[in-house]
């Protein structure tokens, strides 16, 4: 647990510096990140999806349920390297939206359960580490349901990897980016897709520590 929140802590400052150094590379065809998301948007027959600017840096997300691609301020107005690969990729979840990707689905399926679960984990988690020694039912519990978010982080990684696969293929054959500019575009989605992975290994983490905690108090039973 240590060492993956030690990963999440470098791998989040490595994305914010390759954000922070794409950014001041202008792109060579002078496009924003929401004309990028728009012409990507548009090229894949997506017309009901709207690209709109939110608060906060690295905000950027795609909503399936309001079909709104939001894009932070640095991305909606950047005319940078670092805007248009972000903006790309949010736009590959709408692609993978259109198709009916499968493991997007299933990710959005998971959602409202785990909006319910969350709001009681923690305190299930606690009152079964508090009541081992006494019955083991409440933390068995909540060791299932953190075994759903743990699920939910490593489905996640397919949609995410997917999505920027999408966004490189695209806007290096609609010439959206030079191939100097393709590179750093790569790395940055790169260094964004290591987020996820830590934190599903962070999940991870923390589930077996939970799940040797059960055992260990079954076995002393």
């Amino acid at each position: 647990m240590i060492l993956t929140f030690g990963a999440s802590a470098f791998v989040s400052w490595r994305l914010r510096s390759k954000f922070n150094e794409y950014s001041q590379i202008g792109l060579s065809n002078g496009l924003s990140g929401a004309e990028v998301a728009q012409k990507m948007l548009n090229e894949n027959g997506i017309y009901d999806v709207r690209v709109v600017s939110v608060e906060g840096m690295l905000t950027d997300h795609y909503n399936p349920e309001e079909k709104t691609v939001n894009l932070s301020a640095d991305v909606y107005y950047g005319r940078s390297v670092a805007a248009a690969a972000v903006a790309a990729h949010e736009c590959g979840h709408a692609v993978q939206h259109k198709l009916a990707y499968a493991p997007l689905k299933f990710r959005s399926a998971m959602v409202p359960v785990l909006t319910v679960s969350s709001q009681w984990m923690q305190w299930i988690l606690l009152a079964g580490v508090l009541l081992i020694r006494t019955t083991p039912i409440p933390l068995a519990i909540g060791v299932a349901l953190f075994a759903l978010t743990t699920l939910f982080s490593f489905v996640t990684l397919p949609v995410e990897f997917d999505a920027s696969k999408r966004a490189l293929a695209w806007i290096q054959n609609r010439g959206v980016v030079n191939q100097r500019e393709y590179g750093f575009a790569k790395d940055a989605l790169w260094w964004a897709a290591m987020t996820y992975v830590v934190a599903a290994l962070g999940s991870l983490a923390t589930l077996l520590y939970y799940a040797s905690l059960l055992l260990g108090g079954r076995r002393s039973d």
